[in-house]
């Protein structure tokens, strides 16, 4: 069972009324993510709260503002806001980001989204909420993306590589095109578990690097070991 809360450097994220817990993907996205300018940020589909903080400590002059659609997660969000030293530069809005109407577009904008068709589903709402597509499909997403992002802004988003495909091309349709990819696998050799990408609306020649979580022997990868650097323990 995962723990109520989970500790990092600079701030603590309480997760104990989220479906989804604090995982490696949010982690990456929230230590990758990155734009020309980063004065307006948001986070969309938030959950914990926790890639909206890391995004708040890595660009100190940013303000941060999180969607979303589940009640118990915003409000525990919130509370994450809140008990950070973070907290006067974030805000979280409850709702359906197809209904959300902020008064200014992004410089960033990232999400690590559902991304699992309606089939399949558990008992638990909240969980099927966090996973499955149902209420926020790719093309929903995009629509409003495409709105709040300014001309030279960047969307950031984390999916398994065969979504990450179907993700691309529907973006192209919304005039987004793929402008970095990061691979991430377990080890050298194995295969990819995610993508973690970034869409511009330039069309550009891609920049691609790869990202491995351990070393053969298990120890901890360089590539990995510098991007968590400065977030989770025992990583200074």
């Amino acid at each position: 069972m995962a723990n109520s809360w989970f500790q990092f450097q600079q701030f603590r994220v309480n997760q104990d009324r989220c479906a989804m817990k604090i995982s490696t993907d949010a982690v990456m996205l929230g230590t990758l993510a990155a734009s020309i300018s980063t004065g307006e940020i948001l986070d969309v589909g938030t959950g914990t709260g926790v890639i909206a903080l890391m995004l708040a400590q890595r660009f100190p002059e940013a303000k941060v503002q999180a969607v979303e659609i589940d009640s118990d997660a915003a409000f525990q969000a919130l509370e994450n806001f809140r008990s950070n030293t973070f907290s006067d530069r974030m805000e979280i809005w409850k709702g359906r980001f197809q209904d959300f109407e902020p008064q200014q577009n992004y410089d960033l904008i990232v999400s690590n989204p559902p991304y699992f068709p309606d089939h399949l589903k558990s008992s638990d709402v909240q969980r099927n909420m966090a996973l499955h597509t149902d209420e926020l499909s790719f093309d929903d997403l995009l629509g409003k993306v495409i709105q709040h992002l300014k001309d030279d802004g960047k969307f950031w988003i984390i999916l398994p590589p065969r979504q990450m495909q179907d993700f691309q091309k529907e973006a192209e349709k919304h005039g987004l095109f793929l402008s970095i990819k990061f691979t991430l696998q377990d080890k050298p050799g194995k295969r990819i578990q995610r993508e973690i990408c970034a869409f511009s609306r330039n069309q550009n020649e891609v920049e691609t690097s790869a990202i491995f979580i351990k070393n053969e022997d298990g120890t901890p990868h360089e590539s990995y070991c510098k991007l968590v650097r400065g977030f989770l323990l025992d990583f200074n």
